[in-house]
């Protein structure tokens, strides 16, 4: 019997009021704002919001992907299986690149080299985490595994010969291929159609329940979070507005902007002659208003919205929300 793993009962991964900044010392704009986010084994969350928002550079600092200088984090932890990340020298972050968290872009045509096949790019994703070199075999089981047809024809195809459904689970391939025990999807079905965006979401979902790992995933899409997610975190200028349990948060929304998000997808049986849409757009980093960041273009925002910043406060079990009207919206 193997021994226990002391690290079993922490969460995988556990954000403590992260900020980053990018540009010059001491002159550099914060993007990311004060934000905590958990993640525990086997489980998966995900981050929405409108692009600006700062899902994205959240989900690079995890591995310390952004480039630094200019990045910069000023304040805050990232616990990644219980080793701080932001305390690791180089040769422990290579480690864990691929290693423990993995990541799947968002654009597959510009993450795959045009002039290699797939087999050469997924085998060298395989040998960069282990001193023996890719077998045939072993490529043609990633590719199985993430449920491409005829892998054994496909091993030899190159990226322009393959549908944009088909490169995106070739990343996911190369993402599984040293075993990750989180996975990071950065918009994963943008520019999908809607039949290969489901298929997809399967993929994750099957992985995940056949892996064991856990997935952060990043999108804008409410309906497609609560295809996958077991946790929502709604982000909006560089801070984390709501988070709660998928369902909970979808069914009974609580912060104006996670209304919004909502009120603007079109559903099914639903007759308007225009969809709602959000006034204005994401403020720009180093512009961010006063208060309440979204009260410049929230429906019912009031005066005191642009006073003292409000705190991300318990709604309901398991469900936060940054507005201190919430509780009267909601009852």
């Amino acid at each position: 019997m193997a021994p226990p793993d002391p690290g079993a009962s922490k969460p995988l991964l556990d954000i403590k009021n992260l900020s980053i900044e990018l540009g010059p010392p001491a002159r550099g704009r914060r993007v990311v704002d004060g934000v905590s986010l958990t993640i525990n084994r086997g489980e998966t969350l995900c981050l929405v919001g409108e692009s600006g928002c700062g899902k994205t550079i959240t989900a690079l600092s995890i591995a310390r992907l952004l480039p630094s200088p200019p990045t910069a984090y000023p304040e805050g932890e990232i616990w990644l299986e219980g080793k701080e990340v932001l305390k690791m020298p180089p040769a422990e972050l290579r480690s864990i690149r691929g290693k423990v968290v993995s990541y799947v872009f968002q654009e597959p045509t510009a993450s795959l080299h045009p002039t290699q096949r797939i087999g050469n790019q997924i085998g060298e994703s395989l040998e960069i985490h282990r001193s023996s070199r890719a077998t045939h075999e072993e490529v043609i089981h990633l590719l199985d595994q993430v449920g491409i047809p005829a892998p054994e024809t496909r091993i030899r195809h190159y990226p322009h010969q393959l549908s944009g459904g088909m490169q995106q689970r070739v990343m996911i391939a190369m993402a599984l291929a040293s075993q990750p025990r989180l996975l990071v999807a950065d918009e994963p079905t943008t520019a999908l159609d809607v039949t290969i965006q489901a298929q997809i979401l399967e993929l994750l979902r099957r992985l995940r329940q056949q892996l064991g790992m856990s997935i952060l995933m990043i999108t804008h899409n409410l309906e497609v979070a609560g295809e996958l997610a077991d946790y929502i975190a709604v982000m909006y200028a560089g801070q984390v507005v709501e988070w709660g349990a998928a369902r909970e948060l979808l069914e009974h929304p609580s912060h104006p902007y996670t209304c919004g998000l909502l009120q603007s997808m079109p559903r099914l049986g639903t007759v308007k002659s225009r969809l709602t849409s959000l006034p204005g757009q994401v403020p720009s980093a180093g512009s961010f208003p006063t208060g309440c960041r979204f009260h410049p273009r929230c429906p019912v925002a009031r005066q005191e919205c642009s006073g003292s910043p409000p705190a991300l406060d318990e709604l309901h079990p398991r469900h936060l929300s940054r507005c201190p009207f919430a509780r009267e919206t909601s009852s």
